[in-house]
């Protein structure tokens, strides 16, 4: 039998301070942080590479409109698109919460190609390949407002750091999947950094995105194994959902590696 006292009773409220009709959540302050740093490790990054930093705002307008509406759409049509086609006028509530980061995804890499549309200089492969650095940290920060929302947990586990999601009406504890996953985004983020701070002047453009994408969706595959279902309809699935976005993003990043590399040879005449 599982003595609950030696596990972590999580009960902090989602809301910061409520004033009037209006309440700040942890949430919304965190996403809200994730392109406000980021913002400032870009203008950072352009300001290294002799980049116009005046360039960074309309950037930040791009990466926010399209993380938006890539997570919101992808939420809607990859969980419940029968209800959302039903109901179209519920795709624009995003404040009732539903995000999902595969979407979020197709939808950064469709924005950043119009917006390296509009700056030559600053090619997609090449905006990519900084922009993700700034994404690593943003999926840190959601995850932990998912955290402070009691969402998008694990399964029940019997290790000593389990969490007890007593505002969710969990009584037994669980896997904090939610801090896992921000761990790794930080991880992610050292690894983007480097590796553009050390040999951007090396690596072909496409590199740095293609690395990411594979670690990030890899381990996103293997951790939807400690994840509780998000809809009803995975119960009986093999691979849930996320999983099964997953394979093609790998897919993905690992043939855009082998094209970079196939392009980098036949550019030397191999």
């Amino acid at each position: 039998m599982i003595d609950l006292l030696h596990f972590i009773r999580w009960e902090v409220s989602p809301d910061i301070v409520q004033l009037g009709p209006f309440t700040l959540r942890w949430y919304g302050l965190l996403f809200a942080s994730g392109f406000l740093l980021g913002q400032q490790i870009m203008m950072y990054i352009f300001k290294k590479e002799g980049k116009p930093i005046a360039n960074v705002e309309s950037l930040t307008l791009y990466m926010v409109a399209a993380t938006v509406l890539g997570a919101r759409l992808g939420h809607c049509l990859f969980y419940d698109p029968e209800y959302y086609l039903s109901n179209p006028i519920e795709i624009l509530k995003v404040w009732e919460g539903g995000l999902a980061s595969h979407g979020a995804t197709i939808g950064i890499l469709i924005g950043l190609y119009l917006y390296s549309r509009k700056h030559p200089d600053q090619p997609w492969l090449w905006i990519l390949d900084r922009v993700v650095i700034t994404v690593a940290l943003g999926g840190a920060l959601i995850r932990m407002g998912n955290l402070f929302n009691s969402e998008i947990y694990g399964v029940e586990t019997d290790l000593p750091w389990g969490f007890i999601f007593v505002l969710d009406g969990e009584t037994v504890p669980r896997h904090p999947t939610q801090i896992y996953e921000a761990l790794f985004c930080i991880v992610l983020l050292i690894i983007t950094y480097l590796m553009w701070s050390k040999y951007r002047g090396k690596l072909r453009n496409g590199v740095i995105l293609s690395v990411f994408v594979v670690l990030l969706f890899t381990f996103r595959f293997f951790i939807e194994f400690l994840k509780m279902d998000q809809v009803a309809f995975e119960e009986n699935m093999t691979l849930n959902m996320g999983q099964w976005l997953s394979i093609p993003a790998v897919a993905f990043g690992l043939a855009l590696y082998q094209y970079i590399q196939w392009t980098g040879r036949r550019a030397q005449g191999d």
